[in-house]
């Protein structure tokens, strides 16, 4: 996850309503302003230590999702395996947290985001553990899925703290922190476990990855609260308890209502688009693939490949707080952004995919690093779209929906690059030429034609409603 674009208002965690025409009849929804005494969130010291306990966990997920993307070789010498099974391991780790995401989106409204984080990180360790002391590759794959399912508790949380402790103009700024934190996260792997994994060997290594949620978990047990203590004597109007559902009494809607009512908004769908067609060639470089590429196919050193990884974890927080920057003065930004970040990282890819010999020199190496650092970035104005199009009380469901996209992109991506990796390369990892590198990331074009497509056409779709009801 990276960070997340900021806008100066409507708050990201509470979007405004459709204006409708004449008087409302009826209750207004959970998103409109209220008459009465309602509860403002403090902000202050306790905030920041709610949110801070909140995302430890979101840094230690991002430490177990990319562990893999430094131990790849490691990987396929200790499991015997070939490039399709290597990215099996990814694959399902990416298929099960976008599986989750709605799910988990319901979990949180239902139960609060403290006892889903703590379910989380109890997840992350087990499948860490059990990943660390696998000896084959059925067990460590069945490790890496119990993994991605604790992985995908965490980002979703973390925004419901926010939002629950900081007032609404505080909002875009701590959601920008939160990525911020994460990719701090992804510095861990890059920097210190590669270099654990060299020294120390694979079974300490994530044997002690593993047992950092120990603490985390206790941190989370002990400090977390859901809400504010004065939040239990100011109830917020149009909604009941922890979840935030819609109406006064505490009913709830079905949950094939609520999903399909986000569907059904443009918006929603836009979002997820974009969400998977910004994000996948990062994520996909960075989870798996980079690593091998830059080893096999390009002779680079380990501690060379480590330090390019590292620029594009740099990368991606630099283009977070541009972008953010950006989307605060205006929300016209929004697909500007998404448009550029995907043309360059295109034509990217097509000059050093198109390099002679297939071994593009340095400095265009560092340049598709530093331009797939604006992926993730790019991505969460998906998130940004389906906010300000869907209510209150549907926000966490919409936000799950879009936050599947690119890791639907990333499973899509690293499974066609493993196959034809295998099929071009008949020696197995041993013999990964750069020609058979070259041809196998071509793949890429097609998840980001089908999804610059409908990036395209929805985009009509939302232009068109806007004008008949803007978003605020």
């Amino acid at each position: 996850m990276t960070v997340e674009p900021a806008r100066p208002a409507p708050s990201p965690s509470v979007p405004a309503p459709r204006p409708a025409a004449g008087p409302p009849a009826g209750p207004a929804p959970a998103s409109a302003p209220v008459p009465g005494p309602a509860f403002e969130p403090p902000g202050g010291r306790a905030a920041w230590l709610a949110w801070s306990v909140g995302v430890s966990v979101y840094i230690l997920a991002v430490i177990h999702r990319t562990s893999l993307g430094v131990a790849g070789l490691d990987a396929a010498d200790r499991f015997g395996i070939g490039a399709s099974a290597l990215s099996t391991f990814s694959i399902l780790q990416v298929l099960v947290y976008a599986a989750m995401q709605i799910p988990v989106g319901l979990l949180v409204d239902r139960f609060g985001p403290r006892r889903v984080l703590l379910l989380g990180v109890l997840l992350l360790s087990a499948g860490q553990l059990a990943f660390a002391f696998s000896s084959s590759f059925g067990p460590a794959l069945a490790s890496r899925a119990v993994l991605g399912c604790g992985d995908a508790m965490t980002f979703i949380s973390v925004l419901r703290i926010a939002a629950r402790w900081f007032p609404a103009a505080r909002n875009p700024f701590v959601a920008q922190l939160t990525g911020l934190a994460g990719m701090g996260g992804n510095l861990v792997t890059t920097v210190v476990l590669a270099q654990a994994l060299h020294s120390e060997g694979w079974t300490p290594t994530f044997t002690a990855i593993a047992l950092l949620g120990v603490a985390v978990f206790a941190l989370v047990a002990l400090f977390l609260k859901d809400t504010p203590p004065q939040e239990a004597a100011a109830a917020r109007p149009g909604e009941a308890g922890r979840g935030g559902a819609p109406g006064a009494t505490g009913a709830r809607p079905k949950v094939g209502q609520q999903v399909l009512a986000c569907w059904r908004e443009p918006g929603t769908r836009l979002g997820l688009w974009i969400h998977f067609t910004t994000q996948f060639p990062g994520n996909a470089f960075g989870l798996l693939w980079g690593l091998p590429y830059l080893v096999q196919a390009q002779g680079m050193s380990r501690a060379g490949a480590g330090g390019l990884l590292t620029l594009l974890v740099l990368s991606n927080m630099s283009f977070g707080f541009l972008f953010g920057r950006l989307l605060s003065a205006s929300a016209r930004a929004r697909m500007p952004i998404v448009l550029t970040v995907v043309v360059t990282t295109a034509l990217g890819w097509a000059l050093v995919l198109a390099w002679p010999g297939g071994h593009p020199p340095t400095w265009l190496l560092v340049g598709i690093i530093l331009v797939m650092g604006s992926n993730g970035p790019a991505s969460l104005v998906g998130l940004d779209y389906a906010r300000a199009r869907n209510p209150a009380e549907r926000l966490g469901t919409a936000s799950g929906i879009v936050n599947m996209g690119g890791f639907i992109g990333t499973m899509i991506t690293l499974f066609g690059i493993g196959v034809l990796l295998d099929a071009l390369s008949p020696d197995g990892a041993v013999g990964y030429s750069a020609d058979a590198f070259r041809w196998a990331f071509c793949w890429q074009y097609v998840p980001l034609a089908v999804g610059t497509a409908m990036i395209l056409r929805l985009r009509r779709k939302v232009a068109a409603q806007a004008v008949a009801a803007p978003a605020g």
